[in-house]
């Protein structure tokens, strides 16, 4: 057997209080004789006899060490704890002498079998294999009197059974004993924990975890002090409670590790999910309690605004994790995304809060680079930073994310896709509940617009991009306390190219897209709409994407007089939407074909108003120009400038001819190319679709072919 020299210290220390406990069962046995002990008869071999017995008791090797060989010592983190289990649990713990003499003789028969002869021989019933709490009193209480006080070791809250130590079990299931004949079992985690098992209780794996972070990062001065202070507190022992509040648990959970370190302590993470629901929420919580004390590692509760929930059982797990947070001693942490809950605030002996935001721009940059290291190097770290309002835990599992993507694709240095990919993917996803990912694929080129209206689109990418240089750098940040983000309007007839911008914008700036389902966020009932938009501009600030609202005068509409009841929900819907545009900081885009029907107080608050005209001739040809794939063969009779001047329509439309007319096409075989009569016919197709009158003005020369379609 091979174990370190600190085991063998604890078990060294361990045996010697086994054969002090010994010593109490040979006095006891010893009374018994002297009292008068069986005669033979013929019953002998149905119980122990006092021979067996003195000869058990008497054995020179009961409890001894052994000859150990020993592994170079660990320097343990709490020499204590390593050097001798039974002393570092009782002073944890609380134990009395009495106390800790009941787990020495309910060890006895988990390390040696022979302990089962004796006490059922002291207990005089061969079936009574295990020290019940009569002789337990007997043994260690000279009179009635001290043995009537120490039963109240054996009360639900006191130390014993409050930490899960022993179980008390029953002599039958046929009826309730007495305290005094139920037997005393020993917690298996306890015994493993006495012989030098390291590692956390059985029952609580897979379900908290000893935290052990090694990070790399270095946290804000702010948060530095804040630390320090938080192992002041510590030091002196008294129980408080630590909320960090805010969504950036990776940073978080630094904090606790850090003040945990400078404790000389470790960090035990709760996942509140994971918590067992009722019946068994006591019980988890009380062997986790006993967990933390035996392994110095102050609670971390991870995720708590899981037992805020308003349904009854999360409401009853939440008032058990606060009965024990009140109950605490040292430092406890909890991890929540919103403020405290009063109830929480009320129960705890102390209760202390830090407000934790998202690391600013620069805090960003720096974490990327610190990160990256020289493979930062000619990567636009501060653009990326501007346009992806990350965690600090989400920036380290983007990096990490972002190398592995490079060496899967073979290259042995990042590029800017690599980190805008890793970026979007460890965005909230959430988004997509309640709008609908658009994957950009148009590019500039594909945009014909008047040199005014495109070039008000680069300058929305350019602020996005020098958002960091100007709020933080120059210091408007300290100049607005809302409307820090970027807010557009795109107005113009339906086809004439908005959506594509919205498109064209996210793919320049790498981001994702979402298209808001307005009939999912309208509601007829009161209060169902905020709640709707509430839900998106939360899964939206924490996604990194662009929020695009089609037709927004559908519920960006202008505010009505008052003359009943639906007017006056209706206007505090808009109310209420202005607001949330004001504290987002993300992009929004608003679509619309009738800009006038928008509230004024809408459009105060947008940095760009963008018109979209109906195209002119010649910006109709560019976009027939460019509508076509480079691979979609066309023939020569193909007049496109006809197309241009002949048809007014937008760029919706010429894009629906052309994909119909690219069908058409295909139907007449495998080497066929789209001809002038495949466009005719497909313009004939849209026109009806959009209820337009066919004349032979229209279509001119080519207004034949239309006439023997109908023939």
């Amino acid at each position: 057997m091979s174990v370190s020299s600190a085991q063998k210290t604890n078990l060294e220390y361990l045996f010697s209080e086994l054969r002090r406990v010994t010593s109490l069962l040979a006095h006891r046995f010893q009374e018994l004789v002297a009292a008068g002990s069986a005669e033979e008869d013929e019953f002998k071999g149905l119980y122990v006899t006092e021979e067996e017995v003195n000869q058990l008791l008497t054995d020179p090797t009961l409890f001894l060490p052994g000859d150990y060989q020993t592994e170079p010592e660990v320097t343990p983190t709490v020499e204590l704890m390593q050097r001798m289990r039974l002393a570092h649990l009782q002073k944890v713990l609380g134990l009395s002498v009495f106390e800790l003499n009941v787990l020495l003789i309910a060890l006895a028969p988990e390390l040696s079998l022979r302990f089962e002869k004796i006490f059922a021989y002291l207990q005089d019933d061969v079936t009574r294999r295990r020290p019940n709490v009569d002789l337990i009193l007997r043994l260690l209480c000279p009179s009635p009197a001290a043995q009537i006080t120490a039963r109240r070791c054996f009360d639900s809250d006191a130390p014993l059974l409050r930490y899960r130590l022993i179980e008390l079990g029953e002599e039958t299931q046929n009826r309730q004993n007495s305290l005094l004949s139920r037997t005393i079992k020993l917690d298996e985690g306890v015994i493993a924990y006495l012989l030098g098992e390291s590692r956390l209780d059985v029952r609580l794996r897979g379900l908290v975890e000893l935290s052990h972070i090694t990070h790399a990062i270095q946290l804000p001065l702010e948060t530095a002090s804040n630390i320090q202070r938080l192992v002041e507190l510590g030091q002196d022992n008294i129980g408080f409670v630590c909320v960090l509040a805010g969504t950036d648990l990776y940073t978080k959970t630094n904090i606790a590790e850090d003040v945990c370190k400078s404790l000389g302590m470790q960090l035990l993470v709760v996942d509140c999910t994971q918590i067992p629901i009722a019946p068994k929420t006591d019980g988890f919580l009380r062997l986790l309690e006993r967990e933390s004390k035996l392994q110095l590692a102050p609670l971390f509760f991870a995720d708590f605004d899981y037992l805020l929930r308003e349904d009854q059982v999360a409401q009853e797990t939440c008032r058990a994790v606060e009965r024990l947070l009140a109950e605490q001693t040292g430092i406890t942490f909890v991890s929540i995304e919103q403020q405290i809950p009063p109830l929480l605030a009320g129960k705890a002996r102390r209760v202390i809060t830090i407000q934790l935001g998202l690391p600013g721009y620069s805090e960003r940059q720096h974490l990327w680079e610190t990160l990256l290291g020289n493979e930062a190097a000619g990567l636009d770290l501060e653009g990326l930073s501007s346009r992806f309002r990350l965690s600090s835990g989400q920036i380290l599992a983007a990096a990490i994310t972002a190398r592995n993507t490079a060496a899967w694709k073979g290259q042995s240095y990042l590029t800017m896709e690599d980190l805008e990919l890793a970026c979007r993917r460890h965005s909230n996803q959430r988004l997509n509940s309640v709008a609908h990912k658009i994957t950009p694929l148009y590019r500039w080129d594909d945009l014909v617009l008047p040199a005014d209206q495109s070039k008000m689109l680069r300058e929305i990418t350019a602020q996005v991009k020098h958002r960091s240089l100007v709020y933080e750098k120059w210091g408007f940040e300290r100049k607005l306390s809302l409307g820090k983000g970027l807010n557009v309007i795109f107005a113009g007839q339906s086809g004439t190219g908005k959506t594509m911008s919205a498109e064209i914008i996210a793919g320049e700036l790498r981001m994702d897209l979402y298209k808001i389902d307005l009939s999912n966020v309208v509601s007829k009932y009161i209060g169902e709409t905020e709640k709707n938009l509430e839900r998106i501009f939360t899964e939206a600030g924490e996604s990194n994407a662009i929020l695009f609202f089609d037709e927004a005068d559908s519920i960006f509409g202008k505010r009505s007089e008052v003359k009943d009841a639906h007017d006056r929900y209706a206007n505090i819907e808009t109310g209420y939407l202005l607001q949330k545009m004001d504290e987002y900081e993300g992009i929004v885009i608003l679509a619309t074909n009738l800009r006038k029907n928008l509230d004024e107080a809408f459009v105060r608050r947008m940095h760009f108003v963008i018109e979209y005209p109906f195209p002119e001739e010649e910006d109709r040809y560019q976009i027939w120009s460019r509508v076509f794939p480079k691979e979609m063969p066309l023939a020569e009779s193909v007049d496109l400038r006809f197309m241009a001047r002949q048809f007014k329509i937008a760029g919706g439309n010429i894009k629906n001819i052309a994909l119909t007319a690219a069908f058409l096409a295909a139907s007449d075989g495998s080497d066929a190319m789209v001809e002038m009569l495949h466009l005719i016919r497909a313009t004939r197709r849209e026109f009806q679709k959009m209820g337009k009158l066919i004349t032979e003005t229209d279509f001119g020369q080519y207004y034949k072919w239309i006439s023997e379609v109908v023939r």
